[in-house]
């Protein structure tokens, strides 16, 4: 036996992509950390951060039981430029005491102590507040929860594991290999971070002395990215490549088996002609399966194709599916879906068909029920992006009706429970006796044989005998008519429907059926007691988007509150969440740079942004009135704070975004559904970096405390 689709290929590709993106982000990461401390110990202490968490989250989660799969390893991808984070922290810190004077002969244990001691709490409340943005994604329900939930716990579980080893094992190693480095304002810099911070500074005394313009341009961005927000359309998920192509064709309810086979066989040597397929398998009918029935005019042809490097016809998946579609536009007769075979299952979960979207029209009439079909099928395939339009077949199947004339079986002696009886046992069989069999019973039906059934005169010619003897031919008492009927007739909640069903092509769904909502609306008439709804992608998505609506603004008062704790004060919690849609920023313009569609995927970025960019907000807020409260005025403590904290800022920042680089630019199998969060958080921290280390700074000195102990003067004074 030899298996014609094997989906361990497709799942084996797929952890391949990620895994290579994880990899090169890692890389990544390491490079950025030894460019910016530009000390090798110090590197070398954090970069040993990340393959101890990255082991103990594989330990955690095998404990609790879960695999590594595209979704676990996505969450690892985004985690391994977080990982490092606290020990980035705490060994700059480290160092910077190491360089003091008054520490240099202090003894090294003590110094470790302090400088842990000194950022564990802004460490521990900002690994605390990344791991509750996460809570609205570990909450998702239906699909979305399956696919995303994995996500949230391993992140989750990869900092509870990077902060352990932040804590415990990091000052250790610190305090054993660590030595005093000259930082900003003495001796010989590493060269870097010399370099940046002279960049840094000059503007940031600029930004403080003209704090209306900064506030203004940080104000002018916000406005222009939320009026790139109904621009962007949305999506459920994007819609990844599975490297094959199902495609469905529909024939006529009442078509034969031998007649469908022959249509599906032709359909088969047509796709064949396309040099990019490697085989064809169809399979027609099933009825193995209850829940999900087909008749022998629904086949699923499986379209295996070619590597990549080898197509000619078209370059893309788009391209190659558009071609087939034209190619088989010439058989008569027949209507075509077309989909990938794990994407036919999911939309069949959603929403009880193959298509991305379901238009579900509810009634009692089923002859209504399929007209209202046929207009609303006519309606949306007006509409722009709409692709294999079809309507499920409720009618059209061939049916033997026999129909008494209980006239003339009264005239010949023929009873109705005789006619009755005589088809019942002709066509479906008659149970006469029952055999045991040991402990078994086994019943004996007599019935005639299907070649002699299959015929209507055969039928016709069935005898009966009536009570004097006489034989009297089923035809003399009984007329013969083949009429339509229902070809199935399908229910939802107790209520007859049928579905219009669809894909969508070049257009957001989002978008599509918005507008089809608006022309069904205006001209599809319903008669009373008939409704429209909406499944498939774009019902999972409303579903999604709407339980994050809900999460997201409790997770926002839960970091509210953890904020509050650290700080005992409500402002700087207000100037740390201002971080938050400056953040947004970069991740609106990243989706409009590349294309793409706002989905859930793309959610998951934003919410990942939020503890990135509290964070970012936290550590230097913290450092700003550590400063202050060891004696600096606030003018000082914003000019040192925001200096000592730049390389650290700017650490993190770069391996977060660069860690998920590659996931940006990957093309394998998998890297569709990864790129709309990879393209959020790595546009996004970026503009979230820069806006924190100019806006916050503002904000703080004018904002940060009692306003009446806030003095405003030009800084170059």
């Amino acid at each position: 036996i030899v298996p014609f689709y094997d989906r361990n290929e497709l799942v084996t590709t797929a952890l391949g992509t990620v895994r290579g993106a994880l990899l090169q982000g890692a890389i990544l990461v390491l490079l950025v950390l030894v460019f910016f401390m530009g000390h090798l110990r110090s590197s070398a202490l954090v970069a040993l951060q990340l393959p101890m968490a990255a082991l103990a989250t594989f330990l955690v989660m095998g404990l609790f039981g879960m695999s590594l799969n595209l979704m676990t390893l996505s969450g690892l991808a985004i985690a391994i430029g977080m990982l490092g984070d606290g020990a980035i922290v705490l060994v700059e810190n480290a160092v910077r005491l190491l360089a003091r004077p008054k520490d240099a002969e202090r003894e090294r244990c003590g110094v470790m102590c302090q400088a842990a001691t000194e950022v564990a709490r802004p460490v521990t409340f900002g690994v605390a507040v990344i791991i509750v943005v996460f809570i609205p994604i570990a909450s998702l329900q239906g699909v979305e929860g399956k696919m995303f939930a994995p996500l949230a716990y391993t992140i989750g579980i990869a900092l509870g594991c990077s902060l352990i080893f932040t804590m415990t094992v990091i000052p250790v190693l610190a305090s054993l290999i660590l030595k005093p480095v000259p930082v900003f304002g003495g001796g010989k810099i590493p060269h870097p971070a010399d370099v940046v911070r002279r960049m840094y500074r000059p503007h940031l005394r600029w930004a403080l002395d003209h704090p209306w313009i900064v506030l203004g341009t940080a104000a002018g961005l916000l406005v222009v990215a939320g009026a790139l927000v109904p621009t962007l359309g949305t999506e459920f998920l994007p819609t990844m490549d599975e490297g094959s192509i199902v495609v469905q064709p529909f024939q006529i309810p009442s078509v034969s088996l031998e007649q469908s086979l022959k249509t599906v066989e032709l359909i088969e040597k047509t796709i064949m002609e396309l040099p990019e397929v490697r085989h064809v398998v169809s399979r027609t009918g099933r009825s193995d399966i209850s829940s999900d029935p087909m008749g022998v005019g629904e086949s699923d042809t499986y379209v295996l194709l070619a590597p990549r490097s080898e197509w000619t016809t078209a370059h893309t998946k788009e391209g190659l599916v558009a071609a087939i579609r034209e190619k088989l536009a010439t058989i008569p007769g027949v209507e075509f879906g077309y989909t990938q075979p794990i994407q036919m299952r999911v939309d069949e979960l959603l929403s009880g068909v193959k298509s991305q979207i379901a238009v579900k029209i509810f009634g009692d009439d089923l002859h209504e029920l399929a007209l209202l079909g046929d207009e609303a099928s006519e309606i949306i395939s007006g509409i722009r992006g709409a692709a294999d339009v079809k309507v499920e077949a409720v009618e059209g199947l061939g049916y033997l009706q026999i129909v008494m004339d209980r006239q003339r079986s009264s005239r010949m002696g023929i009873s109705f429970a005789q006619v009755r009886t005589l088809i019942e046992t002709a066509i479906g069989g008659r149970v006469v006796t029952t055999v045991p069999e040991g402990d078994r019973r086994t019943d004996v039906v007599v019935r005639l044989p299907r070649w002699f059934t299959a015929e209507v005169e055969n039928l016709r010619d069935l005898p009966l005998s009536n009570p004097g003897g006489a034989r009297v031919l089923l035809r003399e008492v009984a007329d013969f008519e083949v009429v339509e009927g229902p070809a199935q007739i399908s229910r939802e909640d107790g209520k007859r429907r049928v579905v219009v069903e669809l894909n969508v092509v070049d257009r957001d769904i989002g978008g599509f059926v918005e507008e089809a909502q608006q022309r069904l609306h205006e001209n599809l008439v319903l008669p009373t007691g008939y409704f429209v709804t909406w499944g498939g992608q774009f019902e999972q998505q409303q579903r999604a988007m709407a339980r994050l609506r809900v999460m997201v603004p409790v997770v926002l008062v839960l970091i509210f509150i953890l904020l509050y704790l650290n700080f005992r004060s409500t402002r700087p919690v207000l100037l740390i969440l201002v971080n938050i849609p400056l953040a947004l920023v970069g991740g609106i313009v990243g989706l409009k740079l590349f294309g793409l569609y706002l989905s859930v995927s793309a959610s998951v970025g934003f919410i990942a942004l939020f503890g990135i960019a509290v964070l970012n907000g936290l550590v230097m807020v913290e450092f700003f009135r550590n400063l202050e409260g060891e004696g600096m005025s606030r003018l000082e403590a914003v000019l040192e704070g925001a200096e000592l904290r730049l390389r650290p800022v700017l650490m993190t920042a770069a391996t977060t975004a660069l860690g998920l680089v590659p996931m940006v630019w990957a093309s394998g199998v998998g890297s569709e559904v990864q790129r709309p969060l990879a393209v959020v958080v790595v546009f996004g921290v970026v503009t979230s970096t820069l806006l924190t280390l100019m806006v916050l700074p503002v904000l703080y000195l004018r904002w940060g405390g009692d306003a009446s102990a806030v003095r405003v003067g030009k800084t170059s004074a």
